[in-house]
């Protein structure tokens, strides 16, 4: 039995999309064929389209080795820019159940703005093995020969956000971001962001995301180095984070919830023929 599926990208963040209502399937299998660059459709995550009792959708994000993640914010635009186009949504204000909560969307013409939720700072939350009754900014971290000033933050999946004074450009991420990812002090492993201030309100960034590897833009990643950066006193309440593949527009008010905008936009359908 084929599946189809529609392929999506926000900022080079692409997915692979399907309404998995009434389907049942090992998903995680799914996600491994589906997402391999060259072998399969290529993806940096599999989203599903469910049925919700709380909100008017749900979502259930799955990265390219097989994991479950509890937040998306790239996949979470494009769940929105899916459901507009395909007629589902009743308006542009479209509620979403996720992993990590309740999140709700508004497609505003090409910009979709999606809630994150608030920011989770408290470490056996995120969770971070370190011991700390509040945010934790700058811990040092030693790996691969890098001496790291880590800062931590949950956007409902686990972040490790690193300042630096160079161009993130520079930086060995392909080398360094699997041992950050996978160190022992986080028991969920990690999101690795190299980030840099450029400007008032601008940030450079790159990311490793846990389960996938490097990719062109994460949403969920831009609002953890946001966050980080205004803890630190590096930014304001808005910023533009500028990632390889596009930038974003990242608000929080320091108490609140956050919130991201940015493009996303169906690419093609097909139909997968390996399950």
């Amino acid at each position: 039995m084929s599946i189809h599926f529609t392929k999506l990208q926000a900022t080079g963040n692409d997915f692979v999309l399907v309404d998995a209502r009434g389907l049942k399937k090992d998903w995680s299998e799914i996600a491994r064929s589906m997402c391999r660059r060259h072998f399969g459709v290529g993806a940096d995550g599999l989203i599903l389209l469910l049925k919700s009792r709380e909100a008017d959708f749900a979502m259930r994000f799955f990265n390219p080795d097989g994991s479950e993640s509890e937040a998306c914010g790239n996949g979470l635009r494009c769940f929105a820019r899916y459901l507009l186009q395909k007629g589902m949504a009743k308006g542009p204000l479209i509620k979403v159940e996720t992993l990590g909560g309740i999140r709700m969307t508004e497609v505003r013409g090409e910009l979709i703005r999606v809630g994150m939720g608030r920011p989770e700072l408290a470490p056996e939350k995120i969770p971070v093995q370190v011991e700390s009754p509040g945010p934790v900014l700058d811990y040092p971290l030693e790996v691969k020969g890098w001496e790291l000033r880590l800062s931590f933050v949950s956007m409902g999946n686990p972040h490790a956000v690193y300042f630096q004074d160079q161009p993130v450009a520079e930086f060995p991420l392909a080398e360094v971001g699997p041992a950050v990812e996978n160190h022992p002090l986080f028991p969920r492993r990690t999101n690795f962001e190299v980030a840099r201030v450029t400007g008032a309100g601008r940030i450079e960034v790159r990311v490793w995301e846990r389960g996938v590897g490097e990719t062109l833009s994460c949403g969920s990643g831009a609002c953890a180095v946001a966050v980080a950066a205004q803890l630190k006193g590096m930014a304001g309440r808005k910023g533009r984070v500028r990632l390889p593949g596009g930038e974003l527009l990242v608000e929080w008010d320091g108490v609140g919830e956050t919130f991201l905008s940015g493009p996303a936009e169906l690419v093609f359908e097909g139909e997968w023929l390996g399950s």
